[in-house]
């Protein structure tokens, strides 16, 4: 399927790290172009130097590669594509500062921030919406120059200032003005979303917004105007945040002279009682999940699934059938709810539907990692291989497999001995039971599953328990754990003669126990 020039992008801000709602944009916007065979740009807008946060681009572009979001074009870096970076295209924004002032769209402002803070205080002190209130709109260049604000020096930078329109320089040693856009008084700004339809602003509600700051780094507002425009944006789709941006955008776009792309703001991400997503939910980044032992198919399935849908009812998709099926048309206008029970179901499905042998690879590497010092490495993989069927119809995450697997590994288990005495049972009832399932276990010559239940079946009947209770407390002996694999397999694989120590090690810390 084919729709020409289709070209949208991905910007983050590098001030924090990936919130499972900006790569939820990223996808979306990634699945639409490759769905009509478009292109997917990734461009940092990292023009708010002062909020930077160390290591969150890095963190960006690793959620995006562990989601496999790649992206169509950039500077090269060792053959690859890196993003766009807007802090190395100054000079074009600059070049469209000085464009909005030549033309009249645009003026300087020389206000000092102290005197912006105490305009706001007031404005909320009468309880009306923060806004500049343009003193610096109308004057004249005379004004300009000689305003206090100016530091009063009159003539040469600010008159060449004024000439050059250029907005990078300071007019004087105290104050360097910004830039900011001459917004309509009264009227409408209208545009048309493909998400909620027909969207109209009363430009009285808007201000005159800045453009480039006093750094000499420009807003967002200009930035991503500009490059959208550059880059041949055609579809902007975004969080819904950026919603009461767009008249802005609009207008910035009217007064270039260019089209705008056309817009697509995407429906909140909520937690589970619908108030924005936010940590005291759980997991809030790309990050985290990954970190928790998620997939990351599985991640890109559920972030689909966040404001999208195929119908009411498929929820496993495949990457290629999300590209196949995506489309604007069935992005929802209500908030999305972010439900981490879920993610976890679904989790557990694509954990299940992995071919063992591609099971055994994801849990290798994690196994080696975070199995307790004392296991010797490299760890067996034809040991590793004969476990898998064992967890991978339990675990819903990979972080779950040191619970199942730790006791395969360990010499000597660590555990409250209490947890060995069953349920209507005592530590000396106890002792009597693994005594005798000790002496039935040596005496076979086969050590199956079969040969095993064959036996202690009978032996549970004989002494009176039932076979959960004596089955409960072998468990315990030999994996340290009330809840494990099935016990008679779980055996199997950790052999006899291990089976058998652990056992004796367990009527050892009974006789303790019920000497105490």
């Amino acid at each position: 399927m084919t729709e020409p020039n289709v070209r949208v992008r991905f910007a983050p801000s590098p001030t924090g790290y990936p919130h499972v709602g900006n790569i939820r944009t990223a996808l979306f916007n990634w699945l639409f172009a490759r769905h009509y065979g478009g292109s997917f740009i990734v461009r940092i807008e990292d023009t708010d130097q002062a909020r930077k946060v160390e290591d969150a681009l890095e963190s960006i572009l690793d959620s995006l590669r562990w989601l496999g979001l790649d992206w169509d074009e950039g500077p090269e870096v060792g053959g690859d594509y890196g993003p766009y970076f807007q802090s190395q295209r100054l000079d074009t924004y600059h070049s469209y500062a000085r464009r909005l002032l030549d033309e009249g769209h645009a003026y300087l402002c020389y206000c000092p921030p102290e005197r912006l803070d105490e305009m706001r205080v007031e404005q909320a002190r009468r309880k009306e919406p923060p806004r500049y209130d343009r003193r610096c709109r109308n004057l004249s260049r005379e004004s300009r120059v000689e305003s206090p604000e100016s530091g009063g020096e009159g003539d040469s930078r600010a008159k060449r200032l004024q000439s050059e329109a250029s907005p990078e320089r300071s007019v004087s040693r105290l104050v360097t003005p910004v830039v900011r856009l001459k917004t309509p008084l009264d009227g409408q700004t209208r545009f048309h979303d493909l998400i909620r339809g027909e969207i109209v602003f009363e430009n009285s509600t808007l201000d005159d917004f800045v453009l480039l700051k006093s750094d000499g780094y420009p807003t967002y507002h200009l930035a991503n105007i500009v490059d959208d425009h550059l880059m041949a944006i055609s579809h902007i789709m975004r969080a819904d945040e950026w919603l009461s941006s767009t008249p802005r955008h609009v207008l910035l776009y009217q007064a270039l002279g260019w089209q705008p792309p056309l817009f697509a703001h995407l429906p909140m991400i909520l937690g589970p009682d619908k108030s924005k997503l936010s940590k005291r939910h759980g997991a809030t980044s790309v990050t985290e999940l990954k970190d928790q032992g998620y997939l990351p198919e599985a991640v890109l399935n559920f972030l689909a699934l966040l404001g999208w849908s195929l119908d009411d009812h498929t929820e496993i998709l495949s990457r290629e059938e999300l590209v196949a099926n995506f489309s604007i048309e069935r992005v929802s206008k209500t908030g999305a709810i972010f439900n981490h029970e879920k993610l976890r179901w679904m989790n557990g499905v694509y954990l299940r539907e992995l071919r063992p042998e591609a099971f055994l690879q994801r849990i290798m590497p994690l196994l080696e990692s975070s199995l307790p010092q004392e296991v010797e490495r490299p760890i067996s993989e034809e040991y590793v291989r004969r476990i898998v069927p064992l967890i991978q119809e339990r675990i819903a995450t990979l972080n779950e497999l040191g619970a199942y697997t730790d006791f395969f590994f360990l010499d000597a288990l660590q555990y409250d001995p209490s947890l060995l005495v069953g349920k209507k049972m005592t530590p000396q009832s106890t002792l009597t039971a693994l005594n005798a399932a000790r002496e039935k276990l040596s005496a076979l010559e086969s050590f199956d599953t079969d040969s095993m239940e064959g036996t202690l079946r009978p032996l549970a009947e004989e002494m009176g328990l039932k076979t959960g209770q004596l089955f409960g407390v072998l468990r315990v002996a030999v994996t340290g754990r009330t809840a494990a694999p099935p016990l008679f397999q779980t055996m199997v694989v950790l052999g006899k003669g291990k089976c058998l120590r652990r056992i004796e090690a367990a009527i050892t810390l009974l006789y303790r126990l019920d000497s105490m």
